[in-house]
């Protein structure tokens, strides 16, 4: 290997493995937090493509990866309080208290998308970005 080989390549594994640059990390990470708007049209892609994410660069870059799982693990919590949060709101409909949680339901189904883009705003300019269950999940891998 040549030495400008070998800056840009290192050995993992018997792989061949590209170092990325900062601002390839910080538009991959970027990406991740905004992969939550997937959710919009998709329902639940959102997790998979950061799953996606963080299995390309787990291995390329701590930092997307890092922003990658914490952005799945956070769709993850939110896909799960939303979908019960709904249902509990649909079955109280049948006894008219429901429809008083339907606007609730509504602004709680905004808090995720709005802390996402606030995350992927915060990591575009350098700055580091936890969500606050999420990123604790994330440390020990």
């Amino acid at each position: 290997m040549v030495q400008a080989d070998r800056h840009n390549y290192e050995a993992l594994e018997g792989h061949d493995r590209r170092v990325i640059g900062s601002q390839e990390q910080r538009t991959w990470s970027v990406l991740s937090h905004l992969s939550m708007f997937l959710n919009l049209l998709t329902g639940f892609l959102g997790p998979v493509a950061a799953l996606i994410i963080w299995l390309v660069y787990k291995d390329r870059s701590r930092e997307v990866a890092f922003h990658a799982l914490q952005s799945m693990w956070y769709q993850i919590g939110w896909l799960v309080i939303l979908a019960v949060g709904w249902t509990v709101t649909g079955l109280l409909t049948m006894i008219l208290i429901g429809f008083l949680l339907i606007p609730v339901m509504a602004v709680v189904s905004v808090v995720p998308f709005v802390h996402a883009a606030y995350a992927a705003y915060r990591v575009s300019k350098g700055e580091e970005y936890r969500y606050p269950v999420a990123a604790d999940l994330t440390d020990g891998r």
